[in-house]
């Protein structure tokens, strides 16, 4: 009853009920009340207030930086092992908290790592987002995140948050636009990178060609991902900490994107990655049984692909990965 009631506007969501649904629907409290923050400032002659905030934004030390990258490789870590809807009120007030220092900063020796701060955790607000299904929410993270990049003079930012928002155009049924801005993203990188990421673009680039339905260009920006990456186990990109990528996360994203073109080689790439993936890395765990799914069902090798569906969705449920159970729906009904 309180659901309808809320649904056709006769009743308003208290805050004892927000609280509890944004955990469970991975939802701003914006985004369920349909209303919008009021102006941090509200008297017309604020001064007094914003000298204030001038004042405490220009004090902003390196350790506070520092406490804000901290929080953001907490909420990272947590994250990928236990899903994003219930981390949506730290990722809110964490946000919040970066983007009034920034906005109160005035000379670019306090703004350029503030902003740079924000814009981390504004890309991985937004991939949380996309992972709650909250697509206008992911969209604007990115945007605040290329913002943030900008401030900062940080290219590396700036086209690690490009190549991830293509993935909501891709999402979005415009895959070619996506490709599009994955390349952008790596002319804007060109060689000022770390091989890493730009390793990271190549991939992005041949996931989306294979989304697009152009097989002969996802072969060759494979190719280049797998010759720009670096060598050795290590796996994380120390000048861009939001990277995760080594031989063994390229071969699952090889046999992902093999996957995706229907390559009876992506079993083989898969099972490779599957007996070296981080179990921590939970949602990744879930995806690579997805992917298993998509490569055996290619093959006809249905009981193998239920095996791993169930697996997927086992995993999927853990961490309330609303991206995650669309894909498995549509593989279930495949079977």
């Amino acid at each position: 009853m309180y659901v309808s009631e809320w649904e056709n506007g006769k009743r308003t969501i208290s805050d004892r009920y927000a609280a509890i649904l944004r955990q469970i629907l991975g939802a701003t409290d914006a985004e369920l009340r349909g209303s919008r923050p009021e102006p941090a400032l509200s008297r017309a002659d604020g001064y007094d207030e914003l000298l204030s905030r001038i004042d405490s934004a220009s004090s902003v030390s390196q350790s506070m930086v520092k406490t804000f990258n901290d929080q953001t490789e907490l909420l990272r870590t947590m994250d990928r092992q236990m899903g994003a809807s219930g981390l949506v009120d730290q990722m809110t007030g964490h946000l919040a908290a970066l983007e009034d220092s920034l906005n109160f900063a005035v000379l670019p020796t306090a703004r350029r790592p503030v902003a740079l701060a924000l814009a981390g955790a504004s890309t991985l607000a937004a991939w949380q987002a996309i992972d709650s299904g909250a697509v206008e929410r992911a969209w604007r993270h990115y945007e605040l995140a290329k913002r943030a990049a900008h401030d900062a003079e940080a290219p590396m930012y700036l086209a690690h948050a490009m190549g991830e928002q293509a993935y909501v155009l891709c999402e979005a049924g415009r895959p070619a636009l996506g490709l599009e801005l994955v390349r952008d993203a790596q002319r804007t990188l060109g060689q000022a990178g770390s091989p890493r990421l730009r390793a990271w673009l190549y991939a992005a680039e041949a996931e989306l060609c294979a989304h697009a339905g152009f097989p002969d260009n996802c072969q060759r920006a494979l190719d280049a991902a797998a010759a720009s990456i670096p060598p050795g186990p290590e796996d994380r990109d120390p000048d861009m900490l939001s990277i995760f990528l080594n031989d063994a996360h390229l071969a699952r994203w090889r046999g992902n994107v093999l996957a995706l073109l229907g390559d009876g080689d992506a079993v083989a790439s898969l099972y490779e990655a599957l007996e070296v993936v981080d179990p921590t890395f939970v949602r990744a765990q879930a995806g690579l049984h997805s992917d298993l799914v998509q490569a055996h069902l290619a093959r006809g090798e249905y009981d193998d692909a239920s095996t791993h569906l169930r697996q997927a969705r086992l995993l999927a449920s853990r961490t309330g990965s609303v991206r995650q159970r669309r894909r498995i729906d549509l593989l279930s009904a495949r079977l």
